[in-house]
């Protein structure tokens, strides 16, 4: 593609490059027509070209050659320009990830807390394990999250921590971070939950008419959905001295990591909290870098966030399952959807046998290299994920319930159109 672009405008450059230059033909002997810099045309005799150019023999002979010579220069460089420049345009953002170690310095490393776990174990004895204290009656937790159409990780989420969490706030709006409206589906869901629904705090956030200037600002629609969040946090009840787990639907805590939180005293007033990273299902296991859901010992200026606030984190804290759908048609809306919808660059992208392709293989659905910092890290995630046959120490709900979530399991890659 970029070299058909190039060609097609390599007779511009060529046009362009050329007439920036003094020009020269020789229609008859002892004539020379030449243009200038400005583009007028100049008659003069062999004899006064020489001389303006400071050599009186063989002058003609010699300035045909440079010029054909030149010329013949001219055409591959042209060429080669035209090529680099397309290619730079076209493929911007992968040079830009590739040079990344170089243009780009990582973040402070966060200070880990060790998460001591083990079945049959006192909550006293783990408290003790983190340097931590016991409460004498557990904190109530309360667990936020903006919505779009991850139905079934919420289900999961939901299912998994419903007996430590008391109450799970959620935002939906009819419209995406990229102003595309969507139906509210978890309002038209709302029986798939009746199990919870003594502990929901639900709200519809109404967009309206975006302005079409908004599909170019979706973290400036997506920071209004956490003002919103923020009204509806002061709105469930939340108080002074509760926790309050900040995260996106498929950032789920672990129940462990739920009961330290609510039964130990002394914890730090803000953790991060490292969840395994995953891509598409449970297959596919990307890294522990997953870092942006956050625990906060509630405070009157505690604001919902998705971003550092901390050096603090509470290490292997629960399950990140990013684009853990279970139909095509939910992959590609959420491509358009999501803030980073810029990353479909082409149409292709959307295909349906694509999208398919590129979950069974682990692939990287927007074709880009991974957003590392260290060359060492950038190559050595370069290639499709590699497969996990492990399904221990996943969300308990998933596997008592394996047979509704396949798709989320090894071996479930398959999707319906």
């Amino acid at each position: 593609m970029a070299l058909l672009c190039a060609l097609r405008i390599l007779p511009i450059c060529i046009f362009l490059v050329t007439f920036s230059f003094q020009h020269c033909s020789f229609p008859q002997k002892g004539t020379l027509l030449c243009f200038s810099k400005t583009g007028s045309l100049l008659s003069l005799s062999y004899t006064q070209a020489c001389r303006m150019a400071g050599n009186s023999k063989n002058q003609p002979s010699v300035t045909r050659r440079k010029s054909t010579l030149a010329f013949k220069f001219l055409i591959p460089f042209i060429l080669v320009l035209s090529v680099s420049v397309i290619a730079v345009t076209q493929y911007f953002q992968s040079i830009s990830y590739l040079l990344r170690p170089l243009w780009d310095t990582p973040p402070k490393p966060f200070i880990r807390i060790p998460h001591y776990y083990a079945p049959n174990t006192s909550m006293q004895q783990l408290c003790q394990l983190h340097g931590w204290g016991i409460l004498p009656s557990p904190r109530r937790v309360f667990d936020a999250v903006l919505f779009s159409n991850e139905l079934d990780i919420l289900e999961i989420r939901y299912r998994e921590l419903f007996p430590y969490v008391d109450r799970f706030v959620i935002l939906e709006a009819n419209a995406t971070f990229t102003g595309i409206p969507k139906s509210l589906s978890f309002f038209e869901n709302i029986n798939r939950f009746a199990f919870a629904s003594s502990k929901i705090v639900y709200d519809m956030l109404p967009i309206g008419d975006l302005d079409p200037e908004s599909r170019r600002m979706p973290f400036l629609v997506e920071a209004g959905h956490r003002r919103a969040l923020n009204n509806l946090l002061r709105r469930s009840g939340v108080a002074v001295g509760d926790v309050l787990i900040m995260a996106d639907a498929d950032e789920i805590p672990s129940p462990e990591t739920v009961q330290l939180l609510k039964w130990c005293d002394g914890i730090p007033p803000i953790m991060h909290l490292e969840l395994k990273n995953y891509m598409y299902s449970f297959e596919f296991p990307v890294d522990h870098n997953s870092w942006r859901a956050t625990a906060h010992v509630f405070t009157e200026g505690t604001k919902y966030r998705h971003s550092r606030q901390t050096d603090l984190m509470l290490a292997d804290a629960g399950w990140h399952c990013s684009f853990c759908f279970r139909e095509i048609k939910e992959f590609a809306f959420k491509m358009k959807a999501y803030s980073h919808a810029d990353r479909v660059r082409q149409e292709s992208f959307l295909d349906p046998e694509r999208i398919q392709r590129v979950i069974c293989n682990g692939e990287n659905l927007f074709d880009m290299l991974p957003e590392e910092y260290t060359f060492g890290d950038l190559f050595k995630k370069m290639g499709p994920i590699p497969r996990s046959t492990s399904a221990v120490h996943l969300p308990s709900y998933l596997i008592r319930n394996a047979d509704s979530y396949k798709f989320l399991l090894p071996g479930g890659c398959s999707r319906p159109g």
